[in-house]
């Protein structure tokens, strides 16, 4: 559907997308990721036609957005983080508009529009100025432009933002029926938006390609072990037995213990499942297993592990603080001067020149009649005109 050769883009000696590469795979949702600076807008800028690369290509069902851009375009609807309406317009004269432009003429216009309104829910303002709605009508306008002309790719950049909590929800839904039989490109720093809807995550530092794949592959290439947290009814010493005769288990430690039950920590490759043994394990002691949890790596240590961006604040050098002591003697130094000194500005200091003869600048004499007419002579106007 989306394929990214060797992509790279370059603003003066500044290396904005490195040498990307990825595809993205027909009726799927895909969250686009990158802390600021990454080159996320610019490699979403390029793929939908909007930016030249330095190098590289983009292949939209087989053309070249470089090459071929007017095919290419046809198969991709594309709403920008700020949405471009025409504020003097109704949400369906600019939907009208929009779809004319895209070829649509006739029926099929009408019948987009409408269809994009009802998907939107903003038929209910469609006849009101956009320049009157709220910020969430006004975005749903620009998901409906996105959608008219039936594109095969939509590409969303910050689609909920400005929304309230139920538009947020009914967006959400939105985006996953598109994606059914479309393939969805969603930029977001909302990450629990992207994991509650996208399908795979594509993570970009530095311009490079850092991750491409679903949230559990990524998470599971990461984590080196499972971290399984563990409660069954019975004595510590009996749970401890049981654990350590399990083959994979690499650590387990008693974390808490009342008179029934034990509560413990269990670690083992993340290759391994060894939920069913530890069950079955209890179970053969006559032990029941009062809740058992495998720890999930959420999306945000995920996103911090992958693009580096751990916080290195405390480090200060010594040089800053030397500085800023001289900087306050210098300034105790001006403080301790006598308030009765004052600095006395005298002409004899500053000379100039008038009219051939050496004078005091306070003692300039004034410009005579003559003078000006002269001045007014040598005028010549710089960006043409009398």
């Amino acid at each position: 559907m989306i394929e990214v050769k060797h992509l790279s883009k370059k603003y003066g000696t500044n290396l904005a997308v490195d040498d990307l590469s990825f595809t993205v795979e027909a009726g799927k949702i895909y969250g686009f990721l990158g802390p600021n600076g990454a080159g996320k807008s610019t490699t979403m800028n390029i793929i939908t036609g909007c930016l030249a690369p330095t190098s590289g290509e983009v292949l939209i069902n087989g053309y070249s957005v470089i090459e071929e851009p007017v095919e290419a375009k046809t198969h991709i609807g594309y709403l920008p983080e700020l949405p471009p309406l025409y504020t003097d317009m109704t949400p369906r004269e600019y939907l009208n508009f929009v779809a004319e432009a895209k070829g649509l003429k006739g029926k099929e216009r009408d019948e987009e529009v409408e269809f994009a309104m009802q998907e939107t829910a903003i038929t209910d303002v469609s006849n009101r100025l956009i320049r009157n709605l709220s910020k969430g009508y006004r975005q749903r306008v620009g998901i409906a432009m996105a959608m008219l002309g039936d594109p095969a790719v939509i590409i969303l950049d910050e689609p909920t933002v400005g929304l309230d909590p139920q538009q947020i929800i009914e967006i959400r839904d939105l985006i996953k029926s598109l994606g059914k039989d479309r393939t969805i490109i969603l930029s977001s720093h909302i990450l629990t938006e992207v994991a509650s809807v996208c399908d795979n995550i594509i993570v970009i530092s530095h311009g490079k390609l850092v991750a491409n794949g679903t949230m559990q592959d990524i998470a599971a290439s990461l984590r080196s072990e499972h971290i399984m947290k563990l409660t069954v009814k019975a004595t510590a010493e009996e749970a401890e037995s049981v654990i350590s005769a399990i083959e994979g288990v690499t650590f387990f430690e008693v974390t808490g213990e009342t008179d029934e039950t034990v509560s413990m920590t269990v670690k083992y490759p993340t290759e391994l499942d060894l939920r069913e043994a530890v069950s079955f394990a209890f179970s053969d002691i006559r032990r029941a297993v009062l809740s058992m949890s495998v720890e999930e790596e959420d999306l945000e240590s995920i996103f911090l592990k992958l693009t580096d961006t751990h916080d290195k604040t405390d480090e200060v050098e010594p040089e800053v603080e030397e500085n800023v002591e001289v900087e306050e003697e210098e300034y105790d130094e001006f403080a301790d001067v006598d308030e009765d000194e004052s600095y006395v500005y005298n002409p004899e200091d500053y000379l100039g020149e008038a009219n051939g003869e050496t004078v005091k600048l306070g003692d300039e004499p004034e410009a005579t009649e003559s003078d000006e007419t002269d001045g007014d002579d040598d005028y010549k106007p710089l960006f043409g005109g009398k």
